[in-house]
């Protein structure tokens, strides 16, 4: 029986982690060819001041960009850092 965690920012509704758990068990389900009945789901909701990137609190960098003028941007390799271009 495969158990996926899944760690997330705390603010989910209960209706996004349903739709979250149906994808994932019939992603498994479908993938792993496992019972959907045997796939468990378990839900960490995080608070901000428990999480830190890049050694920042997230409760202190989300501080510090709602008084930016535009949002901070994390780096990873869903997001990697904009290059310049030199003119």
């Amino acid at each position: 029986m495969p158990v996926v965690t899944v760690e997330w920012l705390e603010g989910r509704s209960a209706e996004q982690k349903r739709q979250v758990a149906q994808a994932l068990t019939q992603a498994f389900a479908d993938i792993a060819r496992v019972p959907a009945d045997q796939v468990w789901i378990v839900f960490r909701d995080v608070r901000r001041e428990d999480w830190a990137m890049g050694g920042t609190l997230l409760s202190d960098a989300r501080v510090r960009s709602s008084s930016a003028s535009r949002p901070a941007r994390s780096n990873s390799p869903r997001n990697p850092p904009r290059r310049r271009a030199l003119l």
